[in-house]
Order: structure tokens, then sequence, then C-alpha cells
């Protein structure tokens, strides 16, 4: 079976807000589309961190189960928990093979976590991932720079929708979570 794939994640941070937007597009290949309306931005940790995940559809909940437990570990300082996650899946043999993304915040900070061990706070105020992600994150820097009365998730949203209309593996079925910081 072929890897299950195609999503859009954006994070946008605006007014004290943080907005985490992903599409619920699930397909199989470059041309099944699996599923239509899948959740992949959740919140955790009793609700104070919200994440967005792309990739391959079991690694992505992997990442998410296996980060929820380094948040319980730390007390849920995501900054601890991001770095901790980003360093066992750099070194362990078994998670180095997911192929998965996610994004995650909690109102204040955002984070990119990876398996290559990275974990990127954006520059600015906004970050994609996924098949759309880069559509998402162009259409997202042009609504903070323009659309001064857009609230963080309404950037979110709209920036998802304009990656459906270019990215075949991105819909318009969108999820939006906002934390405040």
């Amino acid at each position: 079976m072929e890897q299950l794939k195609g999503t859009t994640i954006i994070a946008v941070r605006k007014d004290g807000c943080v907005a985490i937007a992903g599409d619920g597009q699930v397909t199989q290949g470059n041309t099944v589309v699996l599923k239509g309306n899948a959740h992949k931005v959740r919140k955790l940790y009793n609700g104070k961190i919200i994440v967005g995940f792309a990739g391959g559809t079991a690694d992505a909940f992997t990442l998410c189960e296996l980060f929820e437990q380094k948040l319980k570990q730390f007390s849920g300082d995501i900054t601890r928990a991001a770095v901790d996650l980003a360093k066992q899946w750099r070194t362990d043999k078994q998670m180095r093979q997911m192929e998965a993304m996610m994004l995650a915040t909690d109102g204040d900070k955002i984070f990119l976590i990876d398996g290559v061990g990275d974990v990127i706070d954006p520059e600015g105020d906004a970050i994609g991932i996924g098949s759309g992600g880069e559509y998402a994150y162009a259409a997202a820097l042009a609504y903070l720079d323009c659309a001064k009365n857009l609230t963080a998730s309404e950037i979110a949203r709209k920036s998802i929708e304009i990656a459906s209309q270019i990215c075949i593996f991105t819909n318009t079925n969108i999820i939006v979570e906002e934390m405040k910081a």
C-alpha cells in the first residue's frame, strides 16, 4: 500500500492569538482521495496546546501521541517537550523512519517539529507545512501585511482556502483552533 499523505497546515500569530488551521483531505498516492474530513488539528494537554500535523497518517498520529507524553513529562512546557521529542526522534532508530511533521503552539510560541531533529520557531508570524504549506504560508504573509481587520483564525482559514485552489492534495474542509497567549 502506498503512503497516505496530502494535507496543508498553517499557523498564524496575530494580536496575542495563534491559530492553527488544517484541511481534511487524506490521499493515497497521487490519484485517490481516501477521506475528506480528517481532523489534523487538535488540542492536547487539557486544551492548553494546539497541534497540526502532516505526513503519513499513522506516523502523524504517533507523533501527536508522543508529543502529548512529552508535554505531560515536562508539565506543559512546550519548548522542553518539543526539543526532547525532536531529540528522541533523531536518535531512535524506529522513530527516524516516521514521515510526519507537526506545528505546535501554546498561544505564544509556535514550533515546527520534524524528523530531522529540527525545532524551528518561525521568524515571522506564520508558518506552513504539508503539500500546500508553501501556498498557505504565502497567503498568510500577504493577509498579515494587508488585511489588518482579519483575526488570526480568519487569516489561517483564508490561507488554507487559497492553498486548496492550487494544491490538489488540499481541500476546503478546514478545522481551525485558536489560542490566546
